[in-house]
C-alpha cells in the first residue's frame, strides 16, 4: 500500500494515469459480463470514483488495477441481482462471474475494441468511442484533441452505445471472413486517430501529438493481442516510422517543414528500429501485403536513406503504384503522383494530378492544389504555382499549413500588371445595393465555390466557360435540378454584370419534376421530440420549422432582433413566421441572453479564411450562422434510425401535414 499521505494533487495523478492504463481492461470485463457497453462503463465509472474517495485516505493500493476492477465486479454482481427481470440464467451468470478472477479473460480487450469500432457506427463515433474505452479519455479531453466541442462529444458516445445496444452487437471475437472485415474497422478507427494527431485538420498546431501516442499505444495493445495478423503489425510499423519524424517536421516558428527538408539527425532512431521490428513480424506472419503493410515499405524506405537525395523514388512509386490497384482512392493515386513527379520528373506528376481534378472526393483537398503548386513551381510556371499555393491555403483548415502556403505563394512575385481578380469581382457583385439578403446569400454559394474550385486569384478575363463546366460536374452533377439550375442563374447573372460572355451557356437547364414531400407521421414527431441527448439548438431549429410551417431556408436566416416572443412570431422578409408553445418553451433557452445576431449559430467561429458576411456573424459570439448544409446534415443522422428506410429524414419532412 502506497503512503496515504501523498498530497491529494498526487493521488489524483496517480488516480489518472491507472486509469489511462486500466480502463481498457475494465470496461472490456465488464462488458462481457453485463453485455452492455454502455452499462459497464458506467459500472467502471464508480469504480473510479470510489477510487477517488477512498485512495486519498487509505493510500493507493498496491495493485490499483485489480482493486478497480474488483470494486466494479461486485457492482456488476449488484446491478445483475437487482434487476427487475432477474431470471435463473441471471442468476447462473452472477454465481460464474463471482467465481471468476478479478482480470477477467486476455481476450476481453480485444473483444471490446472490435466492439467499439463496429462498422454499424458512423465513423467520428466509432473514433469517439474507442478513445473512451481504450484511451480512457474523458469527453472534455477527446472533444480538446479534436476541437470540438464537449457535448457534440458526449452525443457521439451516447449514440453509439445506444447504436450497439439497439443493434444487438455481440461482445464477441468475429471469425472467418468478418474478421478480415472488422478487423479492417479497427485498423483504420486506430490509423484515423494517429492521423488526426500527425496532421490536424484544424487548428493553430500542426500536430497534437497525444493523439498520435494514443494511436501508437493502442496499436501495439492490438499487435499483441492479435500477434498473427500481418496487417497490424504493418500498422505499428507505418506509425512508428511517421511519428519518428515528429522532432523534424516543424521549424521553431511552428510551419511544417517538407520531407526533403527536414533534418534527418532530428529523426527519432528508437522509433525507427521498432517500426524496422514490427515491419519483420509483418513478414513474419506471412500473407501478401495489405494496404497497411504496403504503407509501412513506403515509410522504411525514407527511413533507410541517410539524406533525401538517397531517397529511392522509383522503388517508392513502384509501391504505391501496387497499393492503388488494392486500394483505389483518390488520395493514394495523389500521393503516387508525387512519387511519380520525383521518380520521373514533374511532367510525368503533373499528368497524374490533373486527371485527379475532377475527381468529387478530392474537391476541397487542400493536398491537390499544393501537390499541383510544386509540380508546376519544378517546371517553371510560377504564376500557376503561386494561384496553386493560395488556393490550398483557402481550403486548409489547420493555421500552421496555411500560414506556410501562403508564405510559398508570397516568395512568388506576383505579376506588375494589377488584374481583377475572381475575388475581387465576387467580393464587388454581392456588395451591390439591389441585391437583397436572400439573393446574396444564394449567389455567395455559387460564387464562393467557383473561388475554392478554381483559386481566388484567378485572372478574372482568364475564367473560361470550361473551367465553369468542370466546377459544375464536380460539384453539383448528383444536385438536384432546382439545386443546378439555381447555380446556373447565379453564374448567368455574375457573367452579366462582369461584362463576360455567358460562361453558363453551355450548361442545359435541368427539368424540375414536380414531387410532393412526404411529411413525417405524428407517431414518429413523437419519438423524435422524445431522442434523448439532442442538443437545444436543433430541437428548437426542429420545433420551430414544424409548427411554423415556413421555409427552411427562412428560418435559418432569422435574426434575434427580429423575434417578438410575447406574440411568439418573427419577421421575415415581408412577412411573418409564428410558432406554438413547443418552441416558445426553446426559445429563450436558445437565446441565453443574446439580443443580437442569427437566431441559429454555428458550432464554433469561423477561421480567417472562411469569416461570413457580417449579417451571417454574430457580434457577441463571434459564430457564424449556422448553415442549411450542416443542418440538413444533423436532421438526417439524428433521424436515421426513425425512418423505416434507414437513411433519415430531411427537414422539409418536419411541415405539418395538410
Amino acid at each position: 500500500m502506497i503512503e496515504a499521505s501523498l498530497p491529494p494533487e498526487g493521488v489524483r495523478r496517480t488516480i489518472d494515469a491507472v486509469w489511462k492504463m486500466e480502463s481498457a481492461k475494465i470496461a472490456a470485463g465488464l462488458t462481457r459480463m453485463v453485455r452492455d457497453v454502455g452499462l459497464a462503463e458506467e459500472l467502471a465509472q464508480d469504480a473510479l470514483v470510489s477510487a477517488l474517495e477512498q485512495w486519498p485516505e487509505s493510500g493507493v493500493p498496491d495493485n490499483p488495477g485489480a482493486w478497480l476492477m474488483a470494486i466494479a465486479k461486485r457492482r456488476a454482481v449488484d446491478h445483475i441481482r437487482r434487476s427487475a427481470r432477474l431470471e435463473r440464467r441471471h442468476e447462473q451468470i452472477a454465481y460464474e462471474l463471482e467465481q471468476r478472477q478479478p482480470d477477467g479473460e486476455p481476450d476481453d480487450v480485444l473483444r471490446l475494441m472490435f466492439l467499439s469500432c463496429h462498422p454499424v457506427l458512423p465513423t467520428e463515433e466509432r473514433v469517439a468511442l474507442t478513445l473512451r474505452l481504450l484511451g480512457g479519455l474523458t469527453a472534455a479531453e477527446i472533444a480538446r484533441a479534436f476541437l470540438a466541442v464537449e457535448p457534440v462529444i458526449v452525443q457521439r458516445i451516447a449514440s453509439a452505445k445506444r447504436t450497439l445496444t439497439e443493434e444487438g452487437v455481440p461482445f464477441e471475437l468475429p471469425d472467418g471472413a468478418e474478421l478480415t472485415e472488422r478487423l479492417s474497422s479497427v485498423l483504420d478507427v486506430i490509423y484515423l486517430i494517429f492521423n488526426e494527431g500527425y496532421s490536424a485538420t484544424s487548428g493553430d498546431d500542426l500536430m497534437r501529438p497525444e493523439l498520435c501516442l494514443e494511436a501508437l499505444r493502442l496499436g501495439r495493445l492490438l499487435a499483441e493481442l492479435a500477434p498473427h495478423e500481418a496487417e497490424v503489425h504493418g500498422l505499428v510499423a507505418l506509425m512508428e516510422l511517421q511519428e519518428s519524424r515528429s522532432a523534424a517536421r516543424t521549424s521553431p516558428s511552428g510551419e511544417p517543414v517538407q520531407l526533403h527538408e527536414q533534418n534527418r539527425g532530428r529523426w527519432d532512431r528508437l522509433l525507427i528500429r521498432r517500426g524496422f521490428t514490427a515491419m519483420l513480424r509483418a513478414r513474419e506472419a506471412g500473407g501478401p501485403p495489405g494496404p497497411y503493410m504496403l504503407q509501412a515499405a513506403i515509410a522504411v524506405c525514407h527511413a533507410q536513406a541517410a539524406t533525401a537525395a538517397d531517397t529511392d523514388w522509383p522503388r517508392i512509386a513502384s509501391l504505391y503504384e501496387t497499393l492503388s490497384r488494392l486500394l483505389p482512392t483518390p488520395v493514394v493515386q495523389l500521393n503516387h503522383a508525387v512519387a511519380l513527379g520525383m521518380a520521373y520528373g514533374p511532367e510525368a506528376g503533373l499528368a497524374v494530378v490533373d486527371s485527379l481534378t475532377g475527381d468529387p472526393a478530392l474537391r476541397d483537398y487542400h493536398l491537390l492544389p499544393s501537390v499541383r503548386g510544386d509540380l508546376l513551381l519544378r517546371l517553371g510556371r510560377r504564376e500557376e504555382a503561386r494561384r496553386e499555393f493560395l488556393r490550398a491555403g483557402s481550403l486548409t483548415g489547420n493555421d500552421a499549413e496555411r500560414a506556410f502556403l501562403r508564405r510559398r505563394a508570397d516568395e512568388i512575385p506576383a505579376p506588375q500588371a494589377p488584374t481583377l481578380t475572381l475575388w475581387q469581382a465576387a467580393r464587388d457583385f454581392l456588395a451591390r445595393d439591389d441585391l437583397d439578403g436572400g439573393t446574396a446569400r444564394s449567389y455567395g454559394q455559387t460564387l464562393r465555390r467557383l473561388r475554392l474550385s478554381l483559386g481566388d486569384e484567378l485572372p478574372l478575363d482568364s475564367l473560361t466557360a470550361d473551367q465553369v463546366a468542370h466546377v459544375f460536374r464536380t460539384a453539383w452533377s448528383e444536385a438536384a435540378a432546382a439545386t443546378w439550375n439555381r447555380h446556373r442563374s447565379a453564374v448567368r447573372s455574375f457573367c452579366a454584370w462582369a461584362s463576360l460572355d455567358d460562361l453558363a451557356a453551355g450548361l442545359d437547364r435541368r427539368t424540375v419534376s414536380p414531387a410532393r414531400t412526404e411529411t413525417i407521421d405524428a407517431a414518429r414527431l413523437d419519438a423524435l421530440w422524445n431522442l434523448p441527448d439532442v442538443p437545444l439548438r436543433e430541437l428548437t431549429l426542429w420545433r420551430l420549422l414544424h409548427e411554423s410551417a415556413a421555409g427552411v431556408t427562412t428560418v435559418l436566416s432569422l435574426n434575434v432582433e427580429d423575434l417578438d416572443l410575447d406574440d411568439r412570431r418573427a419577421r421575415a422578409g415581408g412577412g411573418w413566421v409564428s410558432w406554438r408553445s413547443g418552441t416558445a418553451r426553446l426559445l429563450p433557452r436558445l437565446l441565453a441572453g443574446r439580443a443580437r445576431g442569427p437566431l441559429f449559430l454555428a458550432d464554433r467561429r469561423p477561421g480567417p479564411a472562411r469569416t461570413p458576411a457580417p449579417a451571417d456573424l454574430c457580434p457577441e459570439t463571434g459564430r457564424g450562422r449556422l448553415s442549411y448544409e450542416r443542418a440538413e446534415y444533423l436532421f438526417k443522422r439524428a433521424t436515421i434510425p426513425l425512418d423505416p428506410a434507414g437513411h433519415g429524414y430531411t427537414l422539409r419532412q418536419l411541415k405539418p401535414r395538410d
